[in-house]
């Protein structure tokens, strides 16, 4: 059996729209990278606070591999400093009077050893710019600054709450890239708070979606936004975002609006595509057939 994170939480939340009972079952194994999707008011941030320990559960626990951070019936409430989590917000939060590599080191334990600042320097291509305040660097700069911030004391969770909402496509795609390279390197369990389909598809690999506070659906990216199939007569445009072969013949995922169609295309109709590309899906007697615009 991997080490697990079992998270198990109640509150009552007081909102916009009078109280919400949050109550949030959640098993995730050690590595993974699992998202909360839902909307705004969901629960979402709230969920990520309690387990930093910036807001109290009203019961329930929190297991990280064999660790009991939180649990309300013995009274074990670890303070935010004793959990091992990596934030990253929105908005960067940086020391605006500090070096890129300042800001890194600040967040250094007492006795820990430095290299690990060079080697997140490098895991997120800030050499050129570690010597800069943060007032000169773009958005996407100083979010893979925050990124690696939230590394330096080697998480056991990173929780990242739309880090990329304020990002324009091409950054964000960028930020995608690091957040992946980092997951992996650091052998990280992360969990990601997002709206974006095609963001989550590329990234996670399990999705729990929260509507009011409970988790309605769970599972992979494909198994919980796929279901959504389309009628016989339409033409839509969306976005490819994977291309598998299988066999003879090719599945392609185009993201719709918000739904995912799998389209079947043959060798020739899949030369000129690629992963990103916009594309034209149309049906013509029943079978959707796949052009790039």
């Amino acid at each position: 059996m991997g080490k697990m994170i079992h998270i198990d939480l109640q509150k009552t939340l007081k909102s916009a729209h009078g109280e919400m009972n949050l109550d949030i079952k959640i098993t995730i194994e050690k590595g993974e990278f699992v998202t909360l999707y839902g909307d705004s008011g969901a629960g979402k941030t709230s969920t990520f606070r309690m387990i930093a320990g910036l807001l109290k559960a009203d019961s329930g626990k929190i297991r990280v591999n064999e660790n009991t951070w939180f649990d309300a019936s013995s009274r074990i409430n670890l303070p935010p400093q004793k959990r091992k989590v990596g934030f990253v917000f929105q908005d960067y939060a940086l020391f605006p009077n500090m070096t890129v590599r300042q800001n890194l080191e600040y967040a250094l334990d007492k006795n820990q050893d430095r290299n690990i600042i060079t080697q997140l320097i490098e895991t997120v291509e800030l050499g050129q710019l570690q010597n800069r305040k943060p007032e000169t660097l773009s958005g996407g700069q100083k979010q893979r600054v925050a990124l690696a911030r939230a590394l330096v004391q080697k998480p056991e969770i990173l929780l990242l709450d739309e880090p990329m909402s304020a990002l324009d496509s091409k950054m964000r795609l960028k930020l995608q890239d690091y957040i992946l390279k980092v997951h992996r390197d650091f052998n990280l369990t992360t969990i990601l708070i997002s709206h974006e389909i095609g963001e989550i598809f590329k990234l996670s690999d399990q999705v729990f979606v929260l509507e009011n506070g409970v988790i309605t659906r769970n599972g992979s990216p494909d198994a919980v936004f796929g279901h959504n199939s389309l009628s016989a007569k339409f033409r839509f445009t969306g976005e490819i975002l994977n291309i598998q072969k299988e066999e003879v013949v090719y599945i392609v995922t185009v993201l719709i609006g918000n739904n995912l169609v799998k389209i079947i295309a043959q060798q020739s109709e899949i030369n000129e595509l690629n992963i990103g590309d916009k594309v034209l899906v149309a049906s013509k007697a029943f079978n959707p057939v796949i052009q790039k615009i």
